[in-house]
């Protein structure tokens, strides 16, 4: 399977990533989004080809902080460029992480691989903001500015709750969490800070709803988003400025806002 294949829920959920961000950054993102909707009529026109050498203005090495090159899409394998176009066109944007880790393709593939597998998955116990917030929570321990700010904005959206994930960045122990939300994180850094696991553990999760294919979730959440912060310390990552508005206001009450302006 192509890697656009193997990212189709990721994508899916980039979607709705438009419809969550105030008035006034909506309003760039839209004109972004345009930007690249006009750009993939003009290379429908043309052959792959040409298509693979053209560069979005997304691409350019001045737009995106990273230690490292970040490259050009005209020297990127047609799998990943085909994936980065499908969700900028899709989100508004392109996250820097696309931009980041392109710099090593075979890596890059592997990363958003294993990302769907345990971002993405339909099954289980742990909903998506369930995820999200281990991320929030765990990156924070790593000061990893780049995933908290991004998976806060996801979190953000999938919960409906616009306050959670700014809790838990500070600090999850006086944060507005239910029991198992709480036992949940406790376990995530547990495994963040590297502790020895024990059956307590395992017992404590269980006490609280969680099975077996859960924790492993949980812990291989934790895991992974070590390697992330890591890797976005080495490069220097920052957070794309859109991340920072999303679903922080309800929809209805921008379109209020909105109506109101338009009164005045």
């Amino acid at each position: 399977m192509s890697l656009r294949g193997v990212l189709t829920l990721s994508l899916r959920s980039n979607v709705g990533l438009l419809y969550s961000l105030s008035p006034a950054s909506r309003a760039v993102v839209k004109t972004a989004a345009t930007h690249t909707r006009s750009s993939s009529s003009r290379r429908s026109e043309v052959s792959s080809s040409s298509r693979r050498s053209e560069v979005s203005s997304s691409s350019r090495r001045s737009e995106v902080s990273s230690r490292y090159p970040v490259p050009n899409k005209k020297n990127l394998p047609f799998d990943i460029v085909e994936l980065m176009e499908e969700v900028e066109q899709k989100g508004g944007f392109l996250p820097n992480v696309f931009k980041v880790l392109a710099h090593r393709p075979a890596e890059f593939r592997a990363f958003f691989s294993y990302y769907n597998a345990l971002m993405n998955k339909e099954s289980g116990g742990l909903s998506k903001a369930d995820r999200e917030l281990i991320v929030v929570a765990t990156s924070a321990h790593n000061h990893c500015l780049y995933c908290v700010v991004s998976h806060s904005a996801l979190h953000r959206i999938y919960s409906k709750k616009p306050l959670l994930a700014d809790q838990v960045a500070v600090n999850y122990r006086v944060a507005e969490l239910s029991a198992r939300e709480k036992a949940m994180l406790d376990f995530a850094l547990t495994v963040c800070r590297s502790e020895t696991i024990t059956e307590e553990h395992l017992s404590s999760l269980e006490a609280h709803g969680f099975d077996r294919e859960d924790i492993w979730d949980i812990a291989a959440i934790a895991a992974f988003f070590a390697l992330s912060n890591r890797m976005a310390h080495l490069t220097d990552m920052r957070p794309n400025a859109e991340f920072y508005n999303m679903g922080r206001v309800p929809r209805d009450k921008e379109k209020a806002s909105d109506g109101h302006a338009k009164d005045e």
